[in-house]
């Protein structure tokens, strides 16, 4: 009896174990997958938060002979001796400075919000005037102004240059990257601040950075979600309004709190980028295209001269002639044909175009030709 209850014992056991990893499958298989969610302030801008350009005009000295040519940069010279006559140097009239260790450049940075004076930021230096390159210059006390006229920043510092460029006695010459243009990390002190006002009358704006109506709403869904009913609505598709707090004081932590909710964005709208100069294409991955076919080929026109000499016969008292003759033919290479079912993908068209060996300006072509013939549903952006 033992003997023969024990397969019994072992078939239950086996049996059991089988029902419970099918129920564990099945429950695996019901499990949702992730959805991508972003945080809301990877989506969105606080509207009146924002920094501001400025720009100034200097000059770097030290220049190992490839400052500016003053023959051709007069106004490198003039800002120079204007500089001296500030310090109590006159510079006579029958004097023309040639100086090749002086450039004229143009200094621009970004003034972030809420940065306070005292603050450094970082500033870029490039040269309007003929300079090969600023590699080793300095950069002379430099106001920067802002859109109203005002001196927000002074700037001055070493110039770090990315390129490099040197030339022979012969004129041969070789260049990486550009020379004529550097950076001052934290080259720049901050003079005056520029208040931000983010607060529209008790209600604080987050505008989209890309403006879409279901991102949008599901900003407003998830806000009142967690803080109750009411505490935002939408403006419109690229704009929220948030309900703010009593005490100007709690802006801070409520912000704080907003910006670190999960929110899924909307999906992107179907569009196709094209750079007609760089032959670059781009395809978003919500492109599809309606049954079409496509007929890819290049054709191929060869011209060839063969003249020939024309001999008089005897006694004619002809002169000899050159005949052209001239051969022209046509032919139409790799002609290829390929067909797209309905509502295909992305993968599906970038897979058939590659089978084909089609170029880039080939594939601009073939787009072109599929959103005219109504097919490809996307939208196709030329650059």
């Amino acid at each position: 009896m033992i003997t023969s209850a024990a397969p019994s014992w072992r078939r239950r056991l086996a049996a059991s174990l089988r029902c419970a990893a099918l129920v564990l499958g099945v429950g695996l298989a019901v499990v949702p997958a992730k959805v991508r969610a972003d945080k809301i302030q990877d989506l969105v801008q606080v509207a009146g938060v924002r920094s501001n350009q400025l720009i100034g005009y200097g000059l770097v000295v030290g220049l190992q002979g490839s400052g500016d040519q003053t023959t051709q940069a007069p106004f490198t010279t003039q800002s120079l001796e204007n500089m001296l006559q500030q310090f109590g140097v006159t510079v006579p009239a029958s004097v023309k400075p040639q100086l090749k260790n002086a450039a004229a450049v143009t200094v621009t940075a970004q003034l972030p919000a809420f940065i306070k004076p005292g603050q450094t930021i970082d500033v870029t230096v490039a040269s309007i005037g003929n300079a090969k390159s600023l590699r080793g210059g300095e950069l002379l006390m430099t106001p920067l102004r802002g859109a109203d006229g005002r001196v927000y920043a002074m700037a001055q510092g070493s110039v770090v240059v990315g390129g490099v460029s040197a030339q022979g006695k012969s004129g041969s010459s070789v260049q990486v990257n550009i020379a004529s243009s550097g950076r001052i990390p934290s080259g720049a002190t901050v003079e005056r601040g520029v208040i931000a006002h983010y607060d529209h009358g008790g209600d604080i704006v987050l505008d989209l950075n890309t403006p879409d109506f279901t991102t949008a709403a599901r900003i407003v869904q998830a806000i009142n979600h967690a803080y109750g009913a009411g505490t935002a609505q939408a403006i419109d598709g690229g704009s929220v309004s948030v309900r703010a707090p009593q005490d100007p004081s709690q802006s801070v932590a409520w912000l704080s709190a907003i910006e670190s909710l999960d929110v899924q964005p909307g999906s992107a709208p179907a569009r196709v980028v094209v750079n007609a100069r760089t032959g670059t294409v781009v395809i978003s991955s919500n492109v599809t295209v309606s049954a079409a076919a496509v007929a890819h080929g290049s054709i191929e026109v060869t011209i060839s001269e063969q003249p020939q000499v024309s001999q008089p016969g005897p006694f004619s008292k002809g002169q000899t002639a050159v005949v052209p003759n001239s051969s022209v033919k046509v032919s139409e290479n790799g002609a290829h044909m390929f067909k797209f079912g309905p509502g295909v993908s992305l993968d599906t068209i970038v897979r058939a175009v590659n089978q084909v060996g089609a170029s880039p300006s080939d594939l601009i072509s073939i787009l072109q030709a599929l959103k005219q013939a109504g097919a490809l549903h996307a939208q196709l952006v030329v650059i």
